[in-house]
């Protein structure tokens, strides 16, 4: 099972570094990675989307990032009420005549055509992962050329 948790950390050299190596150490995979400066620049903010098949996987998980100097504070949302959400930019072909076609597409989701040129589109698209793995399913009718993903970031109420 999927479970999103986040690491605020101190924002020095090497701790991104500490945290992943914490992981692949332990044979634990990161799913999901994202992580960037809070308002304070001394502080990061991570969102790890880590598979851990039980409580008490994750239970683990979470003692051994505690142990970790640069750990301000883990939050896991797993049983937490919260909001995540999940940034795609997909480069699709593009044509006058497949255009209506797109828009309907993009019209069901949280997504817009941000740039075109030639035969190509770029879309970008925010929502759930479910959202974004319909909308990803959608968009293959009409061929996607490239994608990249953000991962998940989450926020507790």
């Amino acid at each position: 099972m999927r479970h999103t948790i986040s690491v605020l950390v101190e924002n020095k050299f090497g701790v991104l570094a500490r945290v992943a190596g914490l992981f692949s150490a332990r044979g634990y995979n990161i799913a999901s990675l994202s992580v960037s400066e809070t308002q304070d620049p001394d502080t990061s903010y991570m969102t790890i989307v880590v598979e851990a098949k039980d409580e008490n996987v994750l239970e683990q998980i979470k003692k051994q990032l505690n142990k970790l100097i640069d750990v301000i504070s883990i939050t896991d949302f797993t049983k937490k009420e919260h909001v995540d959400r999940e940034l795609i930019l997909i480069k699709v072909k593009y044509s006058a005549k497949e255009k209506s076609k797109l828009e309907n597409i993009l019209n069901k989701y949280v997504a817009k055509i941000i740039q075109h040129k030639g035969d190509t589109a770029i879309v970008e698209a925010v929502g759930e992962q479910a959202q974004i793995k319909q909308l990803l399913d959608s968009l293959g009718q009409l061929g996607i050329k490239e994608l990249v993903r953000t991962g998940r970031v989450a926020i507790s109420y």
